[in-house]
């Protein structure tokens, strides 16, 4: 895990955005002795409070999002690698920076720099591709990377974003989250964003260890200093690496969870002499079977 260099520290209000009511005007009609007209029925009230939340949401995330990242959206490619940009809520007050952005962009594009010479006929586009989960052109991307889940605290507007892309046959790959309390926070928010689907093992014989690569064994693959100098490789009381996973009804796995582990790390350092080959292979590896799989189901 790295902190990125730049991080824009924005109000929890300008964050969520604040709903606007329709009783200010009641209220002083009331105060100058006017007549009051009927209040609008209170369902529709929260219709409109969510659809104003939802608008105010997406307009600050796009406001975040820039102070990131300028790069013009090439519109007709086939791949892109697409990053989660999600809500922490007061983590990322604790911590100084976003969790969605940790590796961010580097890890991004290094990755993809090894998948076009790897999977050379996919026409991968060649930057970073941060998206918000309230954003409808989520859709357009059926590949998404989210790491540091377990600081993710998703605005209502986020929770139904996702689920529309999950259940719509998009593909989620979770990383870099460790030990019981980062999982704890992350089975919460995944529940509320599809509710009756269990967590489960994924099977050795699924076809993400096998689409491109053959990967036999679950690799714990550490952040780039533990790599670096050696000794443990968890951290917290992550000591097994695990791969699980969320499926649909008609059995089609929506989301890939790996826990206890950093792919991102991996390639956002596979470059560096003194990192572990080893590591950097088995991440590299796993993460050219999820974009076949992505890409093929």
């Amino acid at each position: 895990m790295r902190a990125p260099v730049v991080y824009v520290l924005v109000t929890v209000g300008a964050l969520v955005g604040a709903p606007r009511g329709a009783g200010w005007a009641g209220l002083g009609a009331q105060v100058l002795g006017a007549p009051v007209a009927a209040a609008p029925p209170a369902a529709a009230l929260a219709a409109n409070d969510a659809e104003d939340e939802a608008r105010d949401f997406m307009a600050s995330a796009q406001r975040q999002l820039r102070a990131y990242w300028s790069y013009p959206v090439e519109r007709h490619r086939e791949f892109y690698f697409t990053r989660a940009f999600y809500s922490s809520g007061r983590n990322d007050l604790f911590r100084g920076f976003p969790s969605w952005s940790v590796d961010f962009p580097k890890a991004d594009i290094q990755f993809l720099m090894g998948l076009k010479r790897l999977v050379n006929h996919l026409d991968a586009y060649d930057y970073e591709n941060p998206v918000s989960l309230a954003d409808p052109e989520l859709l357009r991307f059926p590949f998404l990377y989210a790491v540091e889940v377990g600081y993710m605290a998703l605005t209502e507007p986020e929770v139904l974003g996702l689920r529309r892309y999950l259940e719509r046959g998009g593909f989620l790959v979770v990383d870099d989250f460790w030990g019981s309390r980062e999982w704890a926070n992350f089975e919460r928010e995944i529940g509320r964003v599809l509710p009756g689907h269990p967590i489960v093992e994924i099977p050795p014989d699924h076809p993400i260890f096998h689409s491109f690569y053959d990967i036999d064994e679950i690799v714990q693959v550490p952040n780039v200093g533990q790599g670096r100098f050696g000794g443990v490789t968890y951290e917290q009381d992550g000591y097994v690496p695990v791969v699980r996973g969320v499926f649909d009804d008609q059995g089609r796995l929506m989301v890939a969870i790996s826990w206890n582990s950093d792919l991102g790390d991996a390639w956002e350092w596979a470059e560096d002499p003194f990192y572990p080959l080893r590591f950097s292979t088995y991440a590299y590896q796993m993460g050219v079977n999820l974009i076949v799989y992505a890409m093929s189901h």
